[in-house]
C-alpha cells in the first residue's frame, strides 16, 4: 500500500505542482463540489495529525519518565500551545530546526535495530516481555494467518498502520516550500520518506514479534519503549541508548505536528478562495502566515485532545478514515487525468493510480 500510494503521489506532484494535493486533483477532475470531500477529509486529517502526533509524543515522554506526575492531557495541550505560538511567530519555514530530531530519531532507530540483530545473532533470541497488568488482551493463540487474533483486530491494525502514510499528502500540499527544482525535490522526498517509513515499520514489527511486546490499554509504556528496554538492557550504555530513543521519538512526534501547521492554513486558504469557507481565512498576518488558519487548527486539535484525554488509541481510528479518503480520491482523480490524455506514460499512470484508488478505497 505504501509503495502504491507513493507512486500515485509522485504523479500528483508532477501533474499539479501547486500546493493542494488531493483537493486540487479532485477539483480539477471532478469539480468544486466533489473536491469538498477530500477537502473536508484533509482538514480533519491535519487536525488529527496534531492531536495524534502530540499525544504519541507525550506517551513517549511518560514511558521514559512514568513518575512525571503531570497529566498527559495537560502536557499535550501545552505542546500544542507552544507549536501554535512558534508558527504565529513565523518559525514554520525553519526546516533545519526540524531536521535535527529527524536525523536523531533515525540514528536511534538504527542503533535499536542493529542491537536487536546483533543480540539475535549472538544469543539466537531476544529477551521477551513478561505479562503485566493493563496489557491488551488479544486472545488465545491459534493456527492460521491471524494466529488467534480476530479479523476486527487485524483490520484495525491495518487501518491504524496505514495512517502513518499521511506524509504523502503533506508533501503534495507543500510543493511550493521546496527549493528549486521544486517538483523534482518533492518527488525525491516522497521516495525517501516512503522507503524510510517502510524499513522502520517492518523493523519495529519484527522486533515486537520477537520480543512479544504487547501494548497497554493506557498507551504507556509504548511498544517501542518496551522493545528498547528489552533490547538495550539495564547497563549504563543501554540506559543512555534507551533515553536517546525516547527523547528522539518524543521530539519527532511533537515537532511532526508542525506539518499540519504548514499544510492546514494553506489548504483552508484554497477552499476559502473557492468560497466554501470564510474569505477571512485567505488573509495573512503580520508575519505573512495564515494566522486565522493556525489558530483554528490549534483550537480544534486541543478540543480533540481534551475530549479523548490525549489517548492515541481513541484518535487513530478517526485518523485512518480521513487519510484513506484522501488517497482514494487522489488516485481516482489522477486516473481520470491520465484517461483524458494521450501521453507516453498513460498506461502506467492508469495502472498505478487506478490501483491506488482501489486499494485505498478497500483499506
Amino acid at each position: 500500500m505504501l509503495g502504491i500510494v507513493c507512486l500515485c503521489y509522485r504523479n500528483v506532484v508532477k501533474a499539479y505542482p501547486v500546493s493542494g494535493g488531493s483537493y486540487v486533483v479532485s477539483r480539477e477532475n471532478f469539480g468544486y463540489s466533489v473536491a469538498q470531500i477530500p477537502g473536508a477529509a484533509l482538514l480533519c486529517s491535519y487536525t488529527l495529525t496534531v492531536a495524534v502526533s502530540v499525544a504519541a509524543g507525550v506517551d513517549a515522554v511518560v514511558s521514559a519518565f512514568p513518575g512525571i506526575g503531570i497529566p498527559p492531557t495537560v502536557l499535550a495541550v501545552l505542546f500544542v500551545v507552544l507549536l501554535t505560538f512558534g508558527n504565529l511567530r513565523g518559525i514554520r519555514e525553519a526546516g533545519r530546526v526540524f531536521a535535527v530530531p529527524t536525523y536523531w530519531f533515525i540514528a536511534s532507530m538504527g542503533v535499536l535495530i542493529l542491537t536487536g540483530v546483533v543480540r539475535l545473532a549472538l544469543d539466537g533470541h531476544l529477551p521477551r516481555a513478561t505479562h503485566a497488568a493493563g496489557q491488551l488482551h488479544v486472545g488465545p493463540a491459534g493456527p492460521g494467518l491471524l494466529l488467534g487474533a480476530s479479523v476486527f483486530i487485524f483490520l484495525r491494525g491495518f487501518a491504524n498502520g496505514g495512517s502513518a502514510m499521511t506524509g504523502m499528502e503533506a508533501i503534495s500540499n507543500a510543493v511550493s516550500v521546496f527549493r528549486q527544482p521544486q517538483v523534482r525535490n518533492a518527488r525525491t522526498t516522497l521516495v525517501l520518506m516512503a522507503s524510510t517509513i517502510g524499513i522502520l515499520f517492518l523493523a519495529v514489527s519484527a522486533l515486537a514479534a520477537l520480543t512479544h511486546a504487547i501494548p497497554f490499554v493506557s498507551g504507556t509504556p509504548t511498544v517501542l519503549s518496551e522493545i528498547g528496554h528489552l533490547a538495550f538492557g539495564c547497563s549504563a550504555m543501554g540506559r543512555v541508548a534507551f533515553y536517546s530513543l525516547q527523547f528522539s521519538t518524543a521530539l519527532i512526534l511533537i515537532l511532526g505536528a508542525n506539518t499540519s501547521f504548514n499544510g492546514f492554513p494553506l489548504l483552508v486558504s484554497f477552499i476559502a478562495r473557492d468560497s466554501f469557507l470564510p474569505r477571512r481565512l485567505t488573509a495573512r498576518g503580520h508575519r505573512l502566515v495564515y494566522s486565522d488558519g493556525i489558530l483554528l487548527l490549534a483550537i480544534l486539535s486541543i478540543a480533540l485532545l481534551v475530549v479523548t484525554r490525549a489517548n492515541v488509541a481513541s484518535l487513530i481510528p478517526l485518523y485512518a478514515t480521513t487519510v484513506f479518503t484522501g488517497f482514494t480520491i487522489a488516485g481516482a482523480g489522477m486516473f481520470k487525468y491520465h484517461l483524458r490524455r494521450n501521453e507516453p506514460d498513460r498506461t502506467r499512470g492508469l495502472v498505478v493510480n487506478g490501483l491506488a484508488a482501489a486499494t485505498s478505497g478497500v483499506g
